[in-house]
């Protein structure tokens, strides 16, 4: 910027020295007793001076004079705008003025010029940077995109080698309690026949504890029957988790959705955290189940380190005199309408997934930020799961992402899909 004052009592060849003697000056900036009046640039002063009985007319007049037979359109900004905004002030204004320098006030009431042109080329660069790293993340998106599907490739192959033993094993368990059960009838069989003097078989029976045996055996085969249910039930949760999305969105069971995602979380539980479910009657949903999983386990897994944070706290706090209550995670699905918003438009129907902690919630400014996360102007930044997850929710399923927090009673976050 240039800083060029001169009072408005000086004549006009006068300041055309100084432009001729500073060819990079854009003009200058009019001075009455000390006071800003207005600006003069060079092409409007060279103008006047060479119109036919420019300078007669002209030279010898003061700037004043000049400025007030001109009538200039001066464009008068601060210096906190920003150059993206200080760049479409000047395409607003009428193309007679779109040369004209502008003048900066900076924050002790001075004033300099600046050359649209230098604006220009400024905001061309921060464009060009924008752009840069658009490209940079789009690129950084495609090859996080392109891991995460060999990944899900990967995690699909090993989940579909364990739930094949696993098979064996679930389907032989049956028939090995049967036979258990034959055998055990069979050795009591023995035993009524036998005489019960023999002390053979009578050692052998102490040796192996029977009578233990016999009762423990059928413990035995229930929990390995449970344990070969629940790692069945993993292996089948960690197979939907790392779905590979389509091209197109597919009708989806929701609830089935979310119980394999609360299965893989409840290792982290441990009985600090309930779950309760509150499943209404919803039909299947279309949408991208891949990206729709990461979502409900971003918000999902948001909700526990929130209440394990909390509990950490009060085992660290234990004489802080506050009730101990229970830590719970609420998870409700339903079909809601929401009235039209012009008229002769039916009412539209969405389906509602509303995850509530009872945590201690999130401050105001926690809670700006993530709004700020949510917005469009920070999407150049780093992005959090919250951020990824909105995306997500509006720009890939054109749904809605809400949330609400008040401090000491817990956080909501409600996601909204259009039912079509």
């Amino acid at each position: 910027m240039y800083t060029f004052q001169v009072e408005v009592s000086l004549n006009g060849v006068e300041v055309a020295k100084y432009f001729d003697k500073y060819p990079l000056l854009p003009g200058v900036i009019l001075l009455e007793q000390g006071k800003f009046t207005g600006m003069m640039s060079r092409r409007r002063l060279i103008e006047f001076l060479m119109r036919p009985y420019g300078q007669d007319l002209f030279a010898k007049e003061p700037l004043d004079v000049l400025y007030r037979y001109a009538r200039l359109a001066v464009l008068v900004l601060a210096d906190t705008t920003p150059i993206l905004a200080a760049m479409q002030h000047i395409l607003r204004r009428s193309p007679e003025f779109l040369a004209e320098p502008l003048v900066v006030q900076t924050a002790d009431n001075s004033y300099r010029l600046l050359d649209p042109h230098e604006l220009n080329i400024a905001a061309w660069q921060i464009r060009g940077i924008e752009t840069q790293v658009r490209y940079e993340r789009s690129q950084a998106q495609m090859i996080q995109n392109d891991k995460m599907a060999r990944l899900g490739r990967l995690v699909d192959g090993v989940a579909h080698e364990i739930l094949d033993p696993v098979g064996f094993i679930w389907g032989n368990l049956t028939y090995i309690s049967n036979y258990s059960q034959d055998l055990l009838k069979l050795i009591a069989a023995y035993d009524e026949c036998l005489s019960p003097g023999c002390e053979e078989i009578n050692d052998i029976k102490e040796e192996i504890e029977f009578d233990y045996l016999e009762k423990d055996l059928s413990k035995a085969l229930n929990s390995a029957r449970s344990g070969a249910e629940r790692l069945k039930k993993l292996v089948t949760s960690l197979q939907n988790f790392c779905h590979i999305d389509a091209v197109y969105p597919k009708p989806v069971d929701l609830h089935a959705s979310i119980d394999s995602i609360v299965i893989l979380i409840k290792s982290r539980l441990k009985g600090e955290i309930t779950i309760i479910k509150n499943y209404g009657k919803i039909p299947p949903v279309s949408c991208f189940i891949g990206q729709l999983n990461q979502v409900l386990m971003n918000i999902l897994s948001h909700a526990v380190d929130s209440l394990l944070d909390e509990t950490v706290r009060r085992q660290l706090q234990p004489d802080s005199g506050q009730s101990v209550k229970q830590s719970n995670i609420e998870i409700t699905t339903e079909v809601i309408s929401q009235a039209a918003t012009r008229p002769n438009e039916p009412d539209s129907r969405w389906v509602s997934i509303c995850v509530a902690d009872n945590g201690t919630g999130m401050s105001e400014e926690l809670q700006q930020q993530i709004r700020e996360n949510f917005s469009i102007e920070k999407r150049t930044e780093k992005e959090t799961s919250l951020a990824v997850s909105y995306r997500i929710i509006t720009a890939r399923h054109g749904g809605k992402l809400n949330f609400s927090s008040k401090l000491g009673i817990g956080t909501k976050f409600e996601i909204l899909l259009p039912l079509l």
